[in-house]
């Protein structure tokens, strides 16, 4: 072989081999493509939803077929909480926690302090969508959502009648009514943007504004539920045994005191329709996703803004620190997270979209107050925060450290003390049994720190002449 046909030679195996290392590292791009893009996000979000009306999660008597698929399909939260809230509608400061990331006592409830995480998704190169009820202030909304469809600006109102408007360029626009149940039309909206083709990555946004009172349902709609068929809740009491600081509200005034136990089972009934009805419009949505390009890369979350007591504890509505009232539904399934699964992790509602963010690459856009439970949503036997502080007005403080649970009443020198382990439903005060006093003061002690550490500077009045 001479010099020259030894060279061509030499330089054919070289561009053999460049070709089959390019070759193999496409190959393995292709591989990698699927894990590597970042995910979508749908998020559901229900209004007053208690965490125990889930068919899948327990409830032998609830209609929920939709949310009960999710939950087969993702990771359910037994031990997600709002924090609580500084006025009646506890609904508006947990929507701010939700969005800013921030916890009770940092948060602007209007969201005009603050980035909030649907803008640092947006900044992110997201594209965010909103359909639903906004209740964080008229000039905020464009802010978070530059684009959005049929948006509910009020606190509550009747589905069937309800005035919607549409955010373009970030300005309110468009105001009116549609003749239809506005949780259809929020659905509607919904599977409108997610059959849309997509250039890249979104993060869509749906705020339902059921089972929120009044319970209106279509009257066409095939669920039903017999009051005389509806069991009481197991913690009923004809009334809450002493004033909590909040008694004469609205929400406890939809009922004549001492409850009657029929009318709790008819508003209970009502409550569970509305529901069902609200699992409809979900599984419309879901079906939507299912038979989209986007099926396989979407993280799905579904949760509620509060809880509500329904004649728990004698009470009505949510302005209270029992865990019927507290404690929220929390369902996530997606790429990489396990399937048909339930957790004990404790985490609070602002901790959800600091998860999600670190999950997709997105900056917090604040100097937040979330924690990330990412490992959680790996191994759901990982736990994630240790300890938990809720809040109403300057009335009550709650406390818990995953078993024990403290609930304070400074303006009638009232505490109750509950182990979740052995009583979940609080019915039984262990705060003035004498062997808990130690256990009393030890959650004292840590109440007043995690305040401190909170950012909790509320003066409580105490009563001297109260325990």
């Amino acid at each position: 072989m001479d010099y020259i046909t030894m060279k061509l030679t030499l330089a054919l195996i070289i561009a053999l081999l460049v070709a089959s290392l390019a070759a193999s590292r496409a190959a393995e791009t292709q591989v990698l493509k699927p894990t590597s893009v970042r995910p979508n996000i749908l998020f559901l979000f229900a209004d007053d939803q208690r965490a125990d009306t889930i068919a899948a999660l327990g409830n032998p008597v609830i209609q929920t077929p939709n949310l009960d698929r999710l939950v087969q399909r993702g990771l359910a939260f037994n031990r997600a909480y709002m924090q609580g809230g500084m006025n009646a509608a506890t609904c508006t400061p947990s929507r701010a926690m939700l969005l800013s990331g921030q916890n009770l006592f940092h948060i602007d409830e209007n969201l005009q302090r603050v980035e909030t995480w649907p803008a640092a998704f947006a900044r992110a190169g997201y594209t965010t969508f909103m359909s639903g009820k906004w209740h964080n202030g008229r000039a905020s909304i464009g802010r978070s959502f530059p684009a959005a469809r049929a948006v509910f600006l009020g606190g509550m109102a009747d589905p069937m009648t309800a005035s919607l408007c549409d955010v373009v360029d970030g300005k309110v626009v468009n105001h009116r009514k549609t003749g239809k149940h506005a949780c259809e039309v929020f659905a509607d909206e919904a599977i409108r943007f997610i059959q849309a083709p997509h250039d890249g990555t979104f993060f869509a946004y749906v705020p339902f504004d059921a089972p929120h009172d009044p319970h209106i349902v279509p009257a066409g709609f095939p669920v039903h539920y017999a009051p005389d068929k509806i069991p009481l809740p197991l913690n009923f009491l004809p009334e809450h045994p002493w004033d909590n600081g909040e008694m004469t509200v609205r929400d406890e005034l939809l009922l004549p005191k001492p409850r009657p136990p029929e009318k709790v089972r008819a508003m209970i009934a009502e409550y569970y329709r509305y529901i069902s009805y609200l699992d409809s419009q979900i599984g419309r949505v879901l079906d939507a996703l299912e038979a989209s390009p986007y099926a396989t890369n979407t993280i799905v979350v579904f949760s509620a803004d509060s809880g509500v007591a329904r004649g728990s504890h004698g009470l009505i509505g949510k302005q209270n620190n029992y865990e019927h009232s507290l404690r929220v539904p929390l369902i996530i399934a997606g790429p990489g997270i396990p399937a048909g699964q339930r957790t004990e992790a404790m985490c609070y509602l602002f901790d959800v979209l600091p998860t999600l963010g670190k999950r997709c690459g997105v900056a917090s856009p604040n100097q937040g107050d979330g924690f990330d439970f990412g490992t959680t949503l790996a191994t759901p036997a990982q736990p994630a925060r240790n300890q938990l502080l809720f809040a109403y007005k300057n009335v009550q403080r709650g406390f818990t450290d995953g078993r024990w649970k403290l609930i304070c009443y400074p303006q009638v020198g009232k505490t109750q003390l509950f182990d979740l382990k052995t009583d979940p439903l609080e019915t039984t005060n262990l705060a003035e049994k004498p062997e808990f006093v130690a256990k009393v003061a030890e959650l004292r002690a840590m109440l007043k720190a995690e305040r401190q550490r909170s950012g909790d500077v509320a003066l409580l009045p105490i009563n001297p002449n109260k325990p």
